[in-house]
């Protein structure tokens, strides 16, 4: 039996050398073949010749796959079939851990890094503002900020991503792509149509995880958290703040400081943003659209102020009493009841005041704006003045409604005629 079974060890041998060689000379074949196809520009290579073709339309900027509903083009199918899921708001990647879908593998795998033990860990820092990010790719995304190599050729704009120059140019075509599939309104923003259709479904997808209040705009939901943080105080008045930047636009309210020059008028603001907001004003541009009403407006908080109406949305919580407001300058207002602050000061007596306008109407009691042309008297408001110039012209636009009631229609200059002219208890 031993004899037997050293023979046929003896004869398989050969039968196993030769296999093993033969898989390693396939496999040297396959290793060399698969820089075959070698690119002149790059000098990749690659295993098929249609994948060294499909890799050389980077190089040529050909992009053959293009997309049937906004006409963006790919230089890959693969590529084309990702953008179309966009649009189909198809995700056939789900993790296996939470349920969670994506359109894009590469996003699933991203988001499993949430998952795994590292994924506090953000290796890849900005060399210019320090800020730390987990992948690559977020750093790259991140550093355009600082650049913004994507310009408009129309009007000189910058961009830190090219889809958002891409938007950004169909406000000069007013090209609108995105159509609402219910009412058949178009949009130039594929997120403009997506906030349109939660008018149609009533949905609001943005939930506060503190006190479980549902808001349809991400941007809503923001403001409104920010209710529960506000780490930064003003050395000033102690007024707490969400943000760095708005503590420092609010600190120039005390210092008056106003580095924001508009080139055409001079005219000075404490905020960039109204410099730019102000600057429409002699262009009369109206770029921002309500997709509800079609009304047109050149800044973006009017544009979300006049949507309110049509929601009846208060995002503008008050963290004392709990009252709701549309307008975050009706809740800056209204907090001034709880807090007595008085930030609006007349320069020459001293007299502080809750509200601008306030101040606005107790400064005209020192200058008088309003001086009469026939007698020079001065006044300090315009409903007074407007009364005044009433003794010149004897014009008397009211009726009284007691003599109305008797058949009588004599006008009289002033509504104290109905205690001067009748008993108050007649007026009443």
């Amino acid at each position: 039996m031993n004899a037997i079974s050293k023979t046929d060890k003896k004869k398989d041998q050969p039968e196993l050398h030769s296999e093993v060689k033969q898989d390693i000379r396939w496999s040297t074949l396959m290793r060399n073949h698969a820089y075959m196809h070698t690119c002149g520009i790059c000098g990749k290579g690659f295993s098929q010749q249609c994948h060294l073709q499909r890799h050389q339309w980077i190089h040529m900027n050909e992009k053959p796959f293009v997309c049937d509903i906004c006409d963006e083009a790919f230089s890959q199918k693969c590529h084309l079939q990702q953008h179309q899921r966009g649009h189909a708001n198809e995700k056939p990647f789900a993790c296996a851990i939470d349920g969670k879908a994506f359109a894009h593998n590469s996003n699933l795998l991203r988001h499993q890094q949430i998952h795994t033990n590292h994924a506090d860990e953000k290796p890849f820092t900005c060399d210019i503002c320090c800020k730390s990010f987990t992948q690559s790719g977020h750093l790259q995304q991140h550093q355009r900020i600082h650049t913004k190599p994507f310009v408009c050729d129309i009007c000189d704009k910058a961009f830190s991503r090219k889809c958002r120059l891409k938007d950004h140019r169909r406000i000069h075509t007013n090209e609108k792509p995105f159509v609402c599939d219910i009412c058949g309104k178009a949009f130039t923003l594929n997120s403009d149509l997506k906030r349109h259709q939660r008018i149609h479904t009533n949905e609001k997808p943005f939930t506060c995880d503190i006190c479980g209040k549902s808001f349809t705009q991400s941007g809503h939901l923001q403001q409104h958290q920010r209710i529960y943080t506000k780490p930064l105080a003003c050395d000033i008045c102690d007024k707490a703040f969400s943000r760095k930047y708005l503590l420092q636009q609010h600190q120039r309210i005390h210092t008056n400081e106003k580095p924001f020059v508009c080139d055409i008028c001079d005219k000075a603001f404490s905020r960039k943003r109204q410099l730019r907001q102000h600057q429409r004003i002699h262009t009369n541009e109206k770029p921002l659209l309500c997709d509800i009403c079609d009304k047109s407006f050149s800044r973006k908080s009017h544009l979300q102020q006049h949507q309110r109406i049509h929601t009846n949305e208060k995002p503008f919580v008050c963290d004392i009493c709990g009252k709701a407001f549309a307008l975050n300058g009706d809740l800056n207002r209204h907090q001034r009841i709880h807090t007595n602050e008085k930030p609006f000061t007349c320069d020459i007596c001293g007299k502080s005041f809750s509200q601008s306008g306030n101040l606005q109407q107790h400064q005209g009691i020192h200058t008088k704006p309003f001086v009469c042309a026939i007698c020079d008297k001065a006044f300090a408001r315009k409903y007074i003045f407007q009364r005044h110039q009433r003794m010149h012209t004897n014009e008397k636009p009211f009726v009284c409604d007691i003599h109305r009631s008797q058949g009588k229609s004599k006008p009289i200059s002033g509504m104290n005629h109905m205690c001067t002219g009748h008993s108050c208890k007649s007026a009443k």
